[in-house]
């Protein structure tokens, strides 16, 4: 619940700070008012990863909207697949349970929703933004049975750099860094559950990288 409270005041003030008018008198020509985007993972999962064991085949689209140079506002659509625990950090050897096989599920969880986002341009092209994505959960074994359903709230802040490049500024890229965190992931079955309750529900400090079009 106290997550919950945070993420609520968090977007009541971003929203709130949206609201500020401009000084009387000036008014800031808005370009490209709508931008698509895609991170990096996307079409190397496709082209590469796709058939593994490891391959967390997902595919992620952001569309978003400037309601002025400074507020962004947009929807997220993500689908994913788990093999693993998400709550396993740096300082778990996340990368070396990965190549090792340790703590994998015995299936796989497919996590796929629809959610919104709050991005604020700071300083020329440095920016924060916060995500809240509600997730319909589908858990199956290894050839790909369903066992049960289950759902998630999964919540992210993120500082970056938008760089706009090419011809009028239309391309560009997105290096960030996130905190995730997620809630009402309690309904794991047999199989995932050990693995679930091992790790917390926070990963902090995910490097990124998006790739977008301005229109």
């Amino acid at each position: 619940m106290k997550y919950l409270i945070f993420i609520v005041f968090t977007l009541a003030s971003f929203s709130a700070y949206a609201q500020e008018n401009s000084p009387e008198g000036k008014e800031t020509e808005v370009t490209h008012k709508w931008r698509v985007s895609i991170p990096y993972i996307v079409p190397d999962e496709i082209i590469y990863g796709y058939g593994k064991r490891t391959s967390i085949q997902m595919v992620e689209l952001h569309v978003k909207r400037k309601l002025d140079n400074k507020n962004i506002v947009g929807v997220k659509f993500a689908t994913w697949r788990l093999f693993q625990p998400m709550g396993i950090t740096w300082w778990d050897g996340v990368v070396d349970k990965i190549e090792s096989g340790s703590d994998y599920y015995d299936g796989y969880l497919r996590e796929t929703g629809i959610g919104v986002s709050y991005q604020r341009m700071l300083w020329k092209g440095l920016f924060a933004s916060v995500e809240v994505l509600p997730q319909i959960q589908t858990y199956t074994d290894l050839d790909g049975e369903k066992i049960k359903n289950g759902f998630k709230l999964y919540n992210s802040l993120h500082l970056g750099y938008h760089a706009a490049f090419g011809k009028k500024k239309r391309f560009f890229i997105e290096p960030q860094v996130h905190i995730n965190q997620w809630m009402f992931d309690n309904n794991s079955p047999e199989g995932f559950k050990e693995f679930d309750d091992k790790y917390g529900n926070v990963f902090l400090f995910e490097p990124n990288i998006y790739f977008g079009f301005n229109f």
